[in-house]
């Protein structure tokens, strides 16, 4: 596992911007690895979060046969070393039946060191949730609850299109979640910064310019006399001169 203060960093940046460094080490697919299909971070403005996956299975539609599995549930989870992300598959999917996410599940998971889920089914009170500052990737939101209980856990999980294992390293954010495999996450976070830095010092400063006074002194002239066109063409035709000037 990464030392705290590594998450931490990592944790500062965007999930694309951990995505350019990553397939820089890796030696795996670099179209694998992160949500094959389309997420919604209900909560865009707490920003990127990143923790160990939690696996977990519930069927909304159908009652539960494991009366103990809500305690057996908690306890597996408490005895995992945080930060740590509920990464749970709906069984019921395509459809929506119920949500196993609301306040009082965000406010108990965050108890157990849990920052936040990804759930490829739905959420509910998302004020709530919010308030709480549990962080929740999902497809939809939802009015109910139905029979929403855990069903397995500890096993692999298929959301979103992709295969997540207990106790992978994920980062999220708006744009989706990336998973970070064992052997490429001492070199994760130079990486990343490294390309970061390198897009700033080739790429974007040869796109932008803004270093190089002359190029902006001949678009100035030309904004400027194509401004005294416009003006003199609504003056010519409306009696006017517009906006631009």
């Amino acid at each position: 596992m990464l030392p705290l203060s590594e998450l931490l960093k990592l944790k500062r940046w965007n999930t694309p911007t951990i995505y350019n460094g990553w397939e820089q080490i890796t030696k795996r697919d670099r179209t694998s690895g992160f949500n094959l299909e389309e997420t919604k971070d209900f909560m865009p403005e707490f920003g990127p979060m990143i923790g160990y996956a939690v696996t977990v299975t519930i069927k909304p539609s159908t009652p539960g046969s494991n009366p103990n599995a809500w305690a057996e549930y908690r306890d597996y989870i408490a005895s995992l070393p945080g930060p740590k992300i509920i990464v749970m598959q709906d069984l019921d999917k395509p459809s929506v039946i119920g949500s196993f996410w609301g306040e009082v599940s965000a406010n108990s998971h965050k108890s157990l060191g849990c920052v936040g889920v990804i759930v490829d089914g739905a959420i509910r009170d998302l004020d709530e949730m919010k308030s709480t500052g549990f962080k929740a990737l999902a497809r939809r939101l939802c009015v109910g609850h139905a029979f929403a209980a855990p069903i397995s856990w500890g096993e692999p999980v298929e959301v979103f299109g992709t295969r997540v294992n207990p106790g992978d390293l994920i980062h999220a954010d708006k744009h989706g979640f990336l998973i970070i495999p064992e052997e490429d996450q001492p070199r994760i976070l130079e990486a990343s910064l490294f390309m970061d830095n390198n897009e700033c010092d080739t790429v974007i400063t040869a796109a932008l310019k803004f270093g190089e006074v002359e190029e902006q002194i001949k678009i100035a002239g030309t904004m400027n006399g194509a401004a005294k066109t416009f003006s003199q063409a609504a003056v010519a035709a409306l009696g006017k001169e517009g906006e631009w000037k």
